[in-house]
């Protein structure tokens, strides 16, 4: 470190020091009861943070909750659906399946007849 650099940092710490002083002598409270202020203030600060923190979980629960519920309804319904669906799917099949058995034996009829 240069020197200028050198006398530049010990005059910003000298006048931080001084200032640090000026202010404790002509601080309205005593440094305990400032200390009691600081104290109660970080002490409502951290209650105050702790109920929104938990009104944010709880809101956060409540509303993962009811997509829980809405998603379980709709998949009930889609399975449903998709089971009425395999059924009529099925019925068909066994429809067609019918009616190539029925042709089969026709063509059968004939092959035999000939």
């Amino acid at each position: 470190m240069s020197k200028s650099n050198e006398n530049i940092l010990l005059a910003l710490l000298t006048g931080a020091a001084i200032g640090a002083g000026i202010g404790i002598l002509y601080a309205p409270d005593k440094g305990t009861e400032i200390r009691k202020k600081i104290k109660q203030k970080a002490k409502d600060t951290t209650h105050d943070l702790t109920d929104r923190l938990k009104h944010a979980k709880d809101e956060l629960t409540k509303t993962a909750d009811a997509k829980k519920v809405a998603f379980e309804e709709k998949l009930e319904d889609v399975i449903s659906n998709m089971s009425y669906k395999a059924d009529e799917i099925i019925a068909g099949l066994e429809r067609k399946l019918e009616e190539l058995k029925n042709k089969n034996a026709q063509f059968q009829k004939k092959g035999t007849a000939v």
